[in-house]
């Protein structure tokens, strides 16, 4: 990464999102509370599904994933903002924040990926029954999430690679709570045309291309499930669906909100918002959407919390 003016510290000032005013004191404990909820209901999916057997099926195997991207993308950012704000200090070292880079585009990308995969999991389930077992077995559900977490890492690379050969002068504040490429192109004095370019290519592939198979997917879920003469069976579907339906929304419509507007219409004050929605809220709304509507997984956790009282 080149620097046009050596006199002074080649670090980033993190602009953050909070003041020492009264109200944003208690928004930055609210924060702290989200980041809690979010770190604890993760860990505790991923351990309930580990731990499990009757969970050791596709579906919540990608599930696990999923809470796993989420516990690893809330402590790529929250951890450092908070340090931050406590300690009156908003700075970050370069290697600090390509690494912050690196982390949030990969988690995010496999996500993307992720989402998809798990929508051709409840698509075969819902239309192709008795053909599950064979048609997402433990070898290809592996193969798929390993595949997810390969091309995010990918994705990450590509863009760390992009941001290190560009030269950045005069001002070093970044208008955001943690290093966010859009935030970074800003500082640049190198042309970045090319490389928006190249980041709206990635954000087709990354974002649209598994939107897209998402929507197929759950296209012909609804027209299965629209055919289905047992009820029970209906409502099961329909619940699981509505629960992975909830999350894409909220992470797609936010992710495009960031990454797919021309350069000229962001604003700071919005992405900001919207950067805090998906990847602060989000973490802890994954986990919850899918445990407050799911039997399975409350069984799994009273079970748990059964044995644990039966030892007191």
């Amino acid at each position: 990464m080149e620097w046009e003016n050596q006199t002074f510290s080649p670090d980033f000032i993190l602009m953050g999102i909070f003041s020492h005013t009264p109200s944003h004191i208690f928004l930055f404990s609210l924060v702290l509370g989200i980041f809690t909820v979010a770190l604890l209901a993760n860990i505790i999916m991923v351990l309930l599904i580990y731990l499990d057997t009757r969970l050791h099926i596709p579906m919540y195997f990608l599930l696990s994933q999923l809470s796993l991207m989420d516990l690893m993308l809330i402590c790529t950012t929250v951890p450092k903002m908070a340090c931050n704000y406590l300690s009156g200090r908003k700075t970050i070292s370069v290697a600090g924040c390509e690494t912050q880079i690196f982390l949030y585009v990969s988690l995010l990308g496999a996500e993307c990926f992720l989402l998809a995969v798990m929508a051709y999991d409840r698509y075969v389930a819902i239309c192709y029954p008795l053909q599950y077992p064979n048609l997402m077995n433990r070898k290809l559900c592996g193969l798929m999430a390993a595949s997810s977490w390969t091309l995010g890492v990918f994705d990450g690379i590509v863009e760390v690679a992009a941001t290190l050969s560009f030269s950045y002068c005069g001002s070093r504040e970044i208008s955001q709570f943690f290093c966010d490429v859009p935030a970074l192109l800003r500082l640049s004095c190198t042309d970045t045309s090319t490389f928006e370019t190249l980041i709206f290519i990635c954000c087709v592939v990354m974002l649209l291309f598994p939107l897209s198979l998402i929507i197929i997917s759950y296209t012909r879920v609804i027209i299965t499930v629209i055919r289905m003469s047992s009820g029970e069976g209906r409502h099961k579907a329909v619940t699981t669906c509505t629960s992975h339906l909830s999350v894409v929304g909220m992470y797609y419509g936010a992710a495009m909100f960031i990454y797919m507007r021309p350069t000229s219409n962001r604003s700071p004050a919005q992405d900001k918002t919207v950067s805090t929605f998906y990847t602060i809220l989000t973490p802890m709304l994954n986990p919850l959407i899918y445990s407050l509507r799911n039997k399975d997984v409350a069984k799994a956790f009273s079970k748990a919390v059964g044995k644990e009282k039966s030892r007191e």
